[in-house]
């Protein structure tokens, strides 16, 4: 006799699995669409929510990898449509509203500084990419493209804030697209942060920093967001500037008898 009693499952477990693959792709879309808005307001002429969209797009990228990993939700899909997203967002989009801001006065000049920044983004990516395996999680190597674009966004946001046209200052934004655009494919290392588990207690201290930090960007967001921005962009820099000083005191020191005279080859050795 069949048991009426036994009901079927409201929703299929593979149907919901597919559900549940949605929730970090909706925020890869999200960022899809800043970055999409982000040019479409740079045309427009509409500055300022151009780069604060490319800021979003920022938060939500940060967001989707996040909510994939606590919720076991990684698949090679997202991994690749998070890839194409960031292109837009963070490659595309801040090279267009950049040309379109300050760089296009500037002739072949201008569009050059665009392009070297737009395919800084898209080796950036692909190099990354092809690294997941064998990187060291503590670093990046490169300037991180959502860097890259808060740099940009941040210089477009603090001007138009000040009533400053990009016309004003197209050769600074020239060295500004080329200074990001460089530093994303170069081999400085980068600070990647991922080695914080959000699940350990931390101390008191630590709670007051984060809220101090949410009240000086909330007093005055563009100058605190550009500015820190600046800082990550300059600290690969100075790492590597730090890692070769501390190396050529090290060679010196490994070796106290090597004279100069015996380095030109004009003693026995």
């Amino acid at each position: 006799m069949q048991n009426f009693h036994h009901h079927r499952p409201l929703l299929d477990p593979r149907l919901r699995r597919r559900g549940f693959y949605l929730v970090p792709n909706l925020f890869t879309t999200g960022a899809l669409f800043a970055g999409f808005y982000a040019i479409v307001q740079a045309m427009n002429g509409r500055f300022q929510p151009a780069a604060i969209a490319i800021y979003v797009a920022m938060v939500l990228d940060g967001i989707d990898g996040r909510v994939a990993r606590l919720t076991h939700t990684q698949s090679a899909f997202g991994a690749e449509y998070d890839s194409l997203s960031d292109m837009v967002s963070f490659g595309i989009a801040p090279a267009l509203v950049i040309y379109v801001w300050a760089l296009r006065g500037l002739g072949k000049l201008g569009w050059i500084a665009a392009f070297v920044y737009c395919a800084g983004a898209a080796l950036r990516l692909a190099r990354f990419n092809t690294q997941l395996e064998v990187a060291d999680k503590r670093f990046f190597q490169g300037l991180p493209s959502p860097s890259a674009a808060a740099l940009i966004a941040g210089l477009v946001w603090v001007m138009d804030s000040y009533g400053i046209a990009g016309t004003d200052l197209p050769i600074w934004a020239w060295f500004a697209t080329v200074f990001a655009g460089l530093s994303m494919v170069s081999n400085l290392r980068y600070y990647s942060g991922k080695e914080i588990n959000l699940r350990k207690s931390v101390p008191f201290v630590v709670i007051l920093l984060i809220v101090l930090a949410f009240v000086l960007i909330s007093y005055r967001p563009p100058e605190i967001l550009f500015g820190s921005f600046v800082l990550y962009a300059l600290s690969g820099y100075v790492m590597s500037l730090w890692a070769w000083w501390q190396g050529r005191g090290q060679s010196q020191a490994r070796d106290p008898t090597d004279t100069p005279r015996r380095r030109r080859g004009d003693g026995t050795g």
